[in-house]
């Protein structure tokens, strides 16, 4: 076998994220670890940019939205044609579902199409989450997910997955966290000790805890479970 054969067969799956925030890609990046278990893989994050300050596009949802947008622009209508895919083997969009609870004006955003807010009664999760995958699609200039693409819209929050990672006798992971409003507040209500906050030193700490539980997530909440099996379809071969 030629060494390029060898180092193509070698090669890490590469993964691009874009997300609301950094501590995103920890939580996702432990996920990731945990499905592509029989995998290398290269996590690199676009969005927040890592190698910039955040204020060049912005963090949130609103950062995300201005992403898509660009890319859109930068692909002539369609995220499926953007050139990031001769870099990288998957995308990751990402966005939290409390997203369908707020405006265009809320990010102060001038959109023709208002189709935020676009929240539902939950449960069940996907009653709202569905919504909010097609409003991203959109911002990406697509009318269903594009090749080598996965959606990742956890609800409310991807606290909620922190939650019940890490504290999984809850009682709002026991009432059913996937509809629990700011998932983060329980972070710190935990016991003294074990407390967290939502800052990139706290979920680093955590982050082999989080690949370990990441099988219960995907067994036991409906977002995960999506998630797993979203990027499993897309892996590319050995």
């Amino acid at each position: 076998m030629g060494s390029l054969e060898e180092s193509q067969m070698s090669r890490p799956i590469r993964i691009a994220l874009v997300a609301e925030g950094p501590t995103d890609k920890i939580v996702l990046e432990a996920a990731l670890s945990s499905i592509l278990a029989e995998h290398s893989f290269v996590l690199k994050q676009l969005q927040p940019e890592e190698s910039i300050p955040f204020r060049a596009i912005g963090t949130g949802w609103v950062g995300v939205y201005r992403w898509c947008r660009q890319a859109v622009a930068r692909s002539n209508g369609s995220l499926r044609t953007d050139i990031l895919f001769f870099a990288y083997d998957i995308l990751i969009l990402q966005l939290d579902a409390d997203v369908a609870e707020k405006s265009y004006a809320d990010g102060s955003i001038q959109e023709a199409v208002q189709d935020l807010p676009c929240v539902e009664a939950c449960p069940p999760p996907t009653a709202t989450t569905n919504r909010l995958r097609n409003v991203l699609l959109r911002w990406v200039g697509e009318g269903e997910t594009p090749p080598k693409t996965v959606l990742c819209s956890p609800s409310k929050s991807i606290e909620a997955w922190v939650v019940a990672a890490l504290f999984p006798d809850d009682a709002a992971v026991r009432g059913g966290i996937e509809c629990f409003n700011n998932a983060e507040v329980r972070l710190s209500q935990q016991p003294i000790a074990q407390r967290i906050r939502k800052r990139q030193e706290d979920y680093q700490k955590q982050s082999e805890q989080l690949k370990n539980a990441w099988p219960r997530l995907a067994a036991n909440l409906v977002e995960p479970a999506r998630f797993q099996r979203d990027l499993l379809a897309v892996v590319p071969p050995p």
